[in-house]
Order: C-alpha cells, then sequence, then structure tokens
C-alpha cells in the first residue's frame, strides 16, 4: 500500500551547541520550511569530565524541549523525528536523560551514530544547493561536539566522517576563561590537525570542484571575514589568519566587537576558527563557501524520502544482505513466519499497541539480518551477525535502532538471558525479548531450510508467561527433529522464565 504523503515535515535537531526546530510543508519532491525554533543550550559545555551531564544543562535541554513539544503538539508522529547528536552520543547518563527528554518533547529521540550524522548534513546541504551537475564536493561541518567531513558527488555521500572535537568541547579545553593568545591558538589548531590528519586518504587527494562548511560556526566566520573586507568568495587561508590576528589582539572573547559576530557566538568563536584553520592546513583546502543547510535539513529530506522514494533503512539491509551474502529464500520464510506469529497476539497483549508498527520493522529486519554472521563462520554466527551490525555503518539507523538489530541477531539461538539485552536502553529491551522469542520460534520451524514452507498457519498464543504455539495439523509428526529442537528451546526459554507449549 503507497504511503500517503504529508503535507508538513518537522525536525529536531539536539545539537550539542543549540537546538533547532524546523518545521516544513512538502512541497512537490522538496520542502518549505515555514518555521524555525531555536535555542542556544551549549549541552556540551554540562558534561563534566567523566562525560556526565550536569543538572543545569538538562533543566536548559529540558526546558527547550517543552517548548519545541507545544510547537509540535498537533503534528502526527510519523512525520517528525528528532535526533540527537555529540553530546549525547558520549554522555553517560544519557539514556536516562533522553527518556525525560522524549516525554517532555512528545516524540521519540534517536541517537545518531557519527556516521550516520555526517550522511544527514550531506543530504541537508546537498539538497539545498546545486547538485544537478554532479560535481564531487567536500561538506565540513563543525558542530559544537563533532566535526563531520563528507565527501560525496552530488546527492550521493561516498565518504562520511566524525571527528570528536567541535566548538563547544574546545572552548572548554583551550579557551574555558575567555582568554585568548596566540599561545592557546596554536595548542588547539594542533589539536584539531591531528584529528584531521587522521581522515582517510580520498580526503586528501583534493580532487572535489566545490568545499562548503555547514551550520553556525561556518556562516558565522564567512559573514566575518566577508563584511570586514577580507574575502570576497568564502573562507581561505588568509582570511581566517587575519581573524585570528584580530582576537589575540582582542585578547579575551568578551572584547570581540566584529562585524558579522554575533553575542551568543562571542564565547566558542575561537574555538571554532581553531579547528576551521586547522581544516585548510591539514587538507587541500583553497576556499570554503558557507551554507546554513545542515543536519536538520538532512533530516527533512531523509523523512521525506521514506514517503516519497523508499525507506533508506530498506536499501541498507538489502545492501547487507547483498554484501554478506543472506539466504534471501531462507531469510524471507523466516520473516514472514515470525510476522505472522506477532500479528497473532492479541493486539496490547505483548507489545503495546503504540509500539507495534516499530516492533513489527524491528522483527522484520532481524528476520532478514538474522544469518548475516554466516559470512563469517558457522560455530557462532549469531555473535559474529551481531557484530557486523553493531559495528558496521547503517545508514538510515539511529544508534538505537542498531543496537536493537544487533541484539536480536544475537539472542535469537543458543541461551537465553536477560543480560543480553542490557545495553539497550531500558525501553527497549522488554521488547527486545519478546521480539527474540518469537525470532527463536520462526528460525526454528525453517530449520530444515525447506521451500515448501509450513503448508498451512500457525499461531502464538500468549498468556502471562505461557506461551502456546499452534502448527499446522500433522506439522511435528512429518518434522520429528523439530519436536526436539522445540523441546530443547522450551527448556532456554524455561531458564528465562517462559513456559512453552508446541502442538
Amino acid at each position: 500500500m503507497a504511503l500517503v504523503i504529508p503535507e508538513i515535515l518537522a525536525a529536531v535537531d539536539l545539537g550539542s551547541n543549540s537546538f533547532h526546530l524546523a518545521v516544513a510543508r512538502v512541497v512537490g519532491q522538496g520542502v518549505q520550511v515555514i518555521d524555525r525554533v531555536h535555542d542556544r543550550v551549549q549541552l556540551a559545555a554540562g558534561l563534566s569530565e567523566d562525560k556526565v551531564l550536569d543538572d543545569a544543562s538538562q533543566l536548559r535541554a529540558l526546558s527547550a524541549l517543552e517548548r519545541f513539544g507545544q510547537r509540535l503538539r498537533d503534528v502526527p508522529e510519523a512525520t517528525v523525528r528528532a535526533v540527537a547528536t555529540d553530546a549525547l552520543r558520549v554522555a553517560k547518563n544519557a539514556q536516562s536523560f533522553i527518556e525525560r527528554a522524549s516525554l517532555v518533547l512528545g516524540f521519540p529521540i534517536e541517537v545518531l551514530s557519527g556516521e550516520e550524522e555526517a550522511r544527514l548534513i550531506y543530504r541537508g546541504v546537498a539538497q539545498s544547493l546545486p547538485h544537478g551537475d554532479g560535481a564531487r564536493q567536500l561538506v565540513i561541518d563543525i558542530g559544537g561536539g563533532s566535526t563531520e567531513c563528507i565527501l560525496g558527488t552530488g546527492l550521493e555521500p561516498e565518504h562520511a566522517q566524525s571527528l570528536h572535537m567541535g566548538c563547544v568541547g574546545f572552548t572548554k579545553q583551550f579557551f574555558a576563561d575567555g582568554v585568548i593568545t596566540r599561545e592557546r591558538f596554536r595548542r588547539a589548531q594542533i589539536a584539531a590537525q591531528l584529528l584531521f590528519e587522521r581522515l582517510p586518504e580520498p580526503y586528501f587527494r583534493g580532487d572535489w570542484q566545490r568545499t562548503f562548511g555547514s551550520s553556525g560556526t561556518m556562516v558565522t566566520l564567512d559573514e566575518i571575514v566577508s563584511m570586514n573586507g577580507w574575502s570576497n568568495g568564502g573562507l581561505t587561508k588568509d582570511s581566517l589568519t587575519r581573524l585570528r590576528e584580530v582576537l589575540i589582539t582582542a585578547g579575551h572573547s568578551d572584547k570581540l566587537q566584529i562585524p558579522g559576530l554575533k553575542p551568543q557566538r562571542q564565547s566558542i568563536i575561537a574555538a571554532g576558527l581553531a579547528i576551521a584553520r586547522a581544516a585548510f592546513k591539514a587538507l587541500p583546502l583553497r576556499q570554503m563557501q558557507s551554507t546554513s543547510a545542515a543536519l536538520r535539513e538532512g533530516v527533512l529530506y531523509d523523512l521525506l524520502g521514506r514517503f516519497l522514494e523508499g525507506d533508506i533503512r530498506e536499501t541498507t539491509i538489502h545492501h547487507l544482505m547483498t554484501r554478506f551474502y543472506v539466504d534471501r529464500g531462507q531469510a524471507s520464510r523466516v520473516e514472514q513466519t515470525a510476522m505472522g506469529l506477532l500479528e497473532t497476539v492479541r493486539p496490547g497483549n505483548w507489545i503495546p499497541k503504540a509500539e507495534l508498527d516499530t516492533a513489527r520493522r524491528y522483527l522484520a529486519w532481524a528476520a532478514r539480518l538474522h544469518e548475516i554472521g554466516l559470512a563469517i563462520s558457522f560455530h557462532g554466527y549469531h555473535k559474529h551477525g551481531a557484530y557486523i551490525l553493531a559495528n558496521t555503518p547503517l545508514p538510515g539507523f539511529s544508534r538505537d535502532d542498531a543496537q536493537m538489530i544487533s541484539a536480536l541477531v544475537l539472542a535469537h539461538r543458543r541461551k537465553l538471558v536477560r543480560d543480553l539485552f542490557i545495553t539497550l536502553p531500558r525501553h527497549l529491551r522488554d521488547m527486545a525479548l519478546r521480539l527474540t522469542i518469537i525470532l527463536r520460534i520462526a528460525t526454528k520451524i525453517h530449520r530444515s531450510r525447506s521451500e515448501r514452507g509450513l503448508e498451512g498457519t500457525s499461531s502464538l498464543e500468549i498468556n502471562g508467561r505461557f506461551l502456546t504455539v499452534s502448527l499446522p495439523d500433522g506439522f511435528l509428526t512429518t518434522h520429528p527433529l523439530m519436536m526436539a529442537d522445540f523441546d530443547e528451546e522450551a527448556e532456554r526459554l524455561g531458564g528465562a522464565g517462559f513456559v512453552l507449549v508446541v502442538r
């Protein structure tokens, strides 16, 4: 069934420096932003040395999200995507904060991997600029907690890297008291340059036609050098050097009175400049244009793509199945049976109705990928598969999504214990356990890998911790090995506190 294209989409970006809300109207194959809300939360500034978000930063964040939630009160959940970046990737107490934040916002919040953040940034930049010529381009985004570097051609990113440095983090490290000196600049730039030099070889070829700096730091730097007449064509190494000398002469962020520099950027501009100069020093850059398009625009276009061009997550699953030689016939059989079993469970009995669509997606993806680890070895292939999924970039998937699928693949065979789900967010653990049980039953049913399938319907009845699987008449008689498998499975599920009956 074709998806109905929505009229309104919304993206919430929980950045390490600022939180952004963008509301857009769908116009043909694109989006037109009709409202923006911005709040300078500086979440990364609230990270302690041991990576714990302090109470003050959490309160600032929750206050901003409450306002965003009021604006989005009448927007359907399917048309809103909220994403978090570096500060919440590294914070040890991120999950407890995200649970509170999701309730305040009124929508689930995804923590993006660095690679996924980079992909979305590129999409936002590429969609907002001319791309029909298919030119190769480099995009650099200096955020509050991380810096993304993406190489791509037209609309397609080819290399996406996330470096753990940003204007808020570097401000804390090198300019915490606001004092700006030549030595501090030198130390900050060297630290940034060392990280840029870890980028893979394609970033040092210089074979791109255009270079863009995205987001607030790059736009601010571009506005400063332009308004002061230091460059008439974007950022250059010389223009950034002139700005550095002005900052050193001022000596303190409080004394910066420079055309183009807004007061809210004064405290972090030195760190952002050091990172930008390091990029020009480490990479073969001559000139860089700026664009305000970035992550939130990428989220909007990615969300629209789920309705117009197909969900990028489905494409990712397809590519993984191809790359790791997954037996598509077996994957399809297991998926169909697992999905059928889920549908026979009384709605709301095991999976809350509000979470059922999400559960269906997780179960389908895990069923298609449950044998991905066979590409490495049969012995322990569930462990190999989980490792692959936890450590391979998955375009379109949040970090929680990737962890969830990895956990389902890990737990679909052998011993079943709750510790297998301990790394998942708390709100996903019960769902993971229950979907795992369904996946385990489906894989047992199709152990013979027969093309004939079940030749009938099966069902799953749940009464508390009592599970009853009903198979087609005579099926167990013609598959005696399966009965032995289910006896063994009943013992394993018993260890997890469930009673399994198969008839």
